[in-house]
């Protein structure tokens, strides 16, 4: 079986034992970008399994785009991304 050659894990464990691999992340030409998907990339820098940058560069997030998903996911979970609840989760 041939593996293809990467910088850093092929998976991880998540604190909540569940494990993820790179077949998890999103595809690199994603442009719809639901709460799950936004998650998803979030988990997985967190954990180690690709760098930010890695994520920045693959998925053309800006620095300030991908800071955004990290904070609402640290203070409120992952229900802050939704685009319904932006409203609710960023009023002061």
């Amino acid at each position: 079986m041939f593996l293809k050659k990467i910088d850093g894990p092929r998976s991880v464990t998540l604190p909540d034992g569940s494990i993820m691999t790179r077949a998890d992340l999103p595809p690199p030409e994603t442009r719809r970008w639901v709460a799950s998907r936004k998650a998803t990339v979030v988990r997985a820098v967190l954990s180690g399994l690709i760098s930010r940058e890695s994520a920045q560069s693959t998925y053309a997030l800006s620095d300030d785009e991908y800071m955004e998903w990290e904070q609402a996911i640290m203070q409120h979970g992952e229900d802050a991304l939704k685009a319904t609840a932006l409203k609710h989760y960023r009023q002061s």
